[in-house]
């Protein structure tokens, strides 16, 4: 069972990273920097509090709080990155530190405790409570996406009005087991364990 959870939040950790990438994919770098207005986060802002989150998160993640001395966490919310390749870096980063982290556990680590802020979390719940945290912020980055392609999005999931011909494909299929990104992500070779 302790594999099997490993390997699951694996899977929904790339699958939310690539969902970012694929986003990133269909805006200009000048959309990359859109603020609504200045409460709101641009996609780099928001990937720039993803990465140091991550890097505070994962960094020793067994042996030391979550929240590290070195974060400046405000920091992270100015809109500052001047280009995409700088957001990636950071983007890629942040993720590299979290998949580090990951594959460093075995089975027996998930009952240990570890804290966020001196507050006592098993390492299954310090993984799902990041896992729900970096899935928010991701599909911040998409509903951006969204907006500003408008008629040009190319959809992540389901497109709008072909739920039933997705659905009869897939029940036309044998009953089987796997995760439902796998097929996702078969065809994004660098994130293939």
């Amino acid at each position: 069972m302790t594999s099997e959870y490993l390997h699951s939040v694996k899977q929904l950790f790339r699958y939310y990273k690539v969902l970012g990438e694929k986003t990133f994919d269909q805006v200009n770098d000048e959309q990359l920097h859109y603020q609504y207005n200045g409460d709101s986060n641009s996609m780099s802002t928001i990937v720039k509090h993803l990465w140091g989150n991550m890097m505070s998160r994962w960094t020793d993640f067994l042996t030391a709080d979550g929240e590290k001395e070195w974060r400046e966490r405000d920091a992270e919310f100015y809109n500052d990155i001047n280009s995409r390749e700088d957001m990636m870096s950071l983007w890629n980063e942040g993720w590299n530190c979290l998949f580090g982290a990951l594959d460093q556990l075995s089975g027996g680590d998930l009952t240990r405790e570890v804290f966020m802020r001196n507050q006592g979390h098993t390492v299954i719940e310090a993984i799902n409570r990041q896992l729900a945290h970096y899935a928010y912020h991701v599909g911040q980055i998409v509903y951006l996406g969204k907006m500003l392609t408008a008629d040009h999005w190319q959809s992540l999931s389901i497109p709008k009005g072909q739920s039933k011909a997705y659905n009869a494909e897939k029940f036309a299929q044998p009953k089987r087991r796997k995760h439902f990104t796998d097929e996702y992500l078969k065809n994004d070779s660098k994130d293939e364990e």
